[in-house]
């Protein structure tokens, strides 16, 4: 029997919204294995995971490279809605810690990727180009909250990019085992007392 234009259309919208639900599996269990502490999953894990055969996993990500990147490119919406949901208003003070805050969301909710993004930065030049990206991002979300930051010289601005950063977070709750309030407070107070002081040194 002949199929109908209209019945072709369907199968092919079926075909394409399960190919579809399989790669978005495929990515929920890359994430979920991520966030249970394994940074690298291998692709068997993952489909295991996501109970697929590995031959499925292979034609929807034909290395891991590829997996990864989408993996990276998944979060990046959430990401940066986060920043554009919040406004910065308020005293120095107050827009730096409005600043911290919302980076240490945004590390708090991701840090699985971001981890496993940083434990292969070596490996493929597509998570290179999208963590250099975050970074350069996030230097601008600074720039737009605290605007002050324009009037210290290269120096203390490398410093302060440097005590807002990821590794600086990261180092804060993974190796010196500190609480969210407490690395917030550290990083809120640190910018704080580097930024004053620049300021008025500049005056």
């Amino acid at each position: 029997l002949e199929m109908s234009d209209k019945s072709i259309s369907e199968v092919i919208d079926g075909r394409r919204l399960r190919s579809e639900r399989c790669k978005q599996s495929i990515l929920d269990a890359c994430d979920f294995l991520m966030r249970e502490g394994n940074l690298v999953p291998t692709a068997q894990m993952i489909s295991d995971r996501a109970g697929v055969p590995i031959r499925t996993f292979f034609r929807h990500y034909p290395d891991m490279g590829s997996l990864f990147r989408a993996v990276d490119e998944a979060i990046k919406p959430e990401y940066e809605r986060i920043f554009l949901e919040t406004k910065s208003e308020g005293s120095l003070s107050e827009r730096i810690a409005s600043a911290v805050e919302l980076h240490a969301k945004s590390w708090e909710q991701n840090k699985a990727v971001i981890k496993s993004t940083k434990a292969q930065l070596w490996r493929y030049q597509a998570l290179q180009e999208n963590y250099a990206r975050l970074n350069r991002d996030l230097r601008k979300d600074l720039d737009k909250r605290i605007p002050e930051l324009k009037e210290v010289n290269a120096d203390t601005r490398e410093i302060i990019d440097g005590l807002a950063s990821i590794e600086m977070w990261v180092r804060l709750r993974d190796h010196q085992k500190l609480s969210q309030a407490r690395s917030i407070r550290i990083v809120h107070q640190s910018i704080e007392v580097i930024l004053q002081a620049a300021m008025q040194k500049h005056d």
